[in-house]
């Protein structure tokens, strides 16, 4: 309690000290012929900077009446007249700029906020927030902008339910900020439009990559004609940005599908046998980043079984890049070691490390999403722990 005070009290302490300290000096060392007094009208300044706009016309008003009417410097002696008309009209000058400079940072800050609200609202339109049921999956996300005053930036993630099973996708659009934000809004709604028609995660990809061949298009003027034939679209303008996308499909039965275009892959956090297990899905080269290379005929899907209690961790490359102000990475496996104790909460967990490691300052953003497989309510713990010894390898 005392800290807090003392927090609310310094603002109001500056100014209050900086002008005692110009008037003891002028008290006590005014003969020596070095006058300071000129310095009060900084008073004011230091006000309007700390508190706003009113301590600073109170504070100046209050030196304008000591300066004509008090005594000011050491004993016996005075400042004539025309020396403090010439403070007080500095004092006044002073105050002026400075409540004039403090509206309009005022009004700065009312916009920047605003543009806030604005990046919010995009936000929520965009990146929904998943429902915590979905099926058989329990999900959970979270999102952070690298660009300081902004929701968004150029990652994304979506997760839906359709008759073939929950999809989902995570990417990242190189880049972020606003400039990557019509990217995104491109991508998810060629994904939300596929996922639900598509019968294979390769028509889904198909899909995205003939929507973002076509933005591309139109970003270079026309120069290149829309999407083109299955396996086909795609290719590298010049200048054009690249995407990294994992599409992930996941069936009641706990079968999974995913589909790696440049993009790390997730980790899966299991328990059984009264341990708890973090493992990355698979260490084979995924597909090249989308735009970088037309898309192969083939696809290569990674298949895997999930066990109920499993939880599939998705990341972008901006968790595993994230910095200390030191340069120390962060420890990703690390923390999802410590969060396979709580796979329900793995998502909260990782996020608060990765605020933590980094204090706040990302270079890139991060977008998280987890999926926990739990058929009905759950399976009872025997049977999580008799279904984790399994193992989860790929088939197909």
């Amino acid at each position: 309690m005392f800290r807090n005070r003392a927090r609310r009290a310094l603002p109001y302490s500056l100014p209050a000290g900086w002008v005692l300290a110009v008037l003891l000096y002028e008290r006590l060392h005014g003969e020596d012929g070095l006058e300071l007094v000129q310095l009060l009208a900084a008073g004011p300044a230091i006000a309007c900077a700390a508190t706003g706009r009113r301590l600073c016309v109170v504070l100046g008003g209050v030196l304008c009446a000591a300066l004509l009417f008090a005594p000011v410097g050491p004993a016996g002696t005075g400042y004539d007249v025309q020396t403090r008309t010439a403070t007080c009209a500095t004092v006044a000058a002073v105050v002026a700029a400075s409540y004039l400079t403090a509206g309009r940072r005022l009004r700065l800050q009312r916009e920047l906020e605003r543009i806030r609200e604005i990046a919010t609202a995009v936000q929520h339109a965009l990146l929904q927030p998943p429902p915590e049921r979905i099926g058989a999956l329990r999900l959970s996300a979270a999102y952070v902008s690298a660009t300081r005053g902004a929701a968004l930036g150029g990652d994304l993630y979506e997760a839906v339910s359709t008759r073939f099973g929950v999809r989902a996708v995570i990417g990242d659009v190189r880049g972020h900020g606003l400039p990557a934000v019509g990217a995104v809004a491109a991508l998810l709604g060629s994904f939300r439009e596929a996922a639900h028609e598509e019968p294979d995660l390769a028509g889904v990809l198909t899909r995205m990559e003939r929507t973002a061949d076509r933005r591309r298009a139109a970003a270079e003027g026309g120069g290149r004609a829309g999407g083109q034939n299955d396996g086909q679209a795609g290719g590298q303008g010049e200048g054009e940005d690249f995407v990294t996308l994992l599409l992930v499909e996941i069936r009641a039965d706990g079968t999974a599908s995913l589909l790696n275009c440049g993009h790390p892959w997730p980790y899966l956090l299991s328990r059984g046998g009264g341990g708890f297990g973090v493992e990355q899905v698979s260490t084979a080269a995924p597909l090249p980043p989308m735009g970088v290379l037309p898309l192969p005929r083939h696809l290569p899907q990674l298949r895997l079984r999930l066990n109920p209690g499993d939880t599939l961790f998705l990341h972008t490359d901006g968790a595993e890049d994230a910095r200390s102000r030191d340069g120390r990475p962060f420890p990703l496996r690390a923390a999802l070691d410590a969060a396979a104790r709580r796979p329900a909460d793995a998502v909260a967990l990782v996020r608060g490390s990765l605020q933590d490691h980094t204090r706040g300052r990302f270079t890139d953003d991060v977008a998280l999403l987890g999926m926990r497989y739990l058929p009905a309510d759950g399976p009872p713990p025997a049977v999580a722990a008799a279904g984790a010894g399994r193992g989860n390898q790929p088939y197909g």
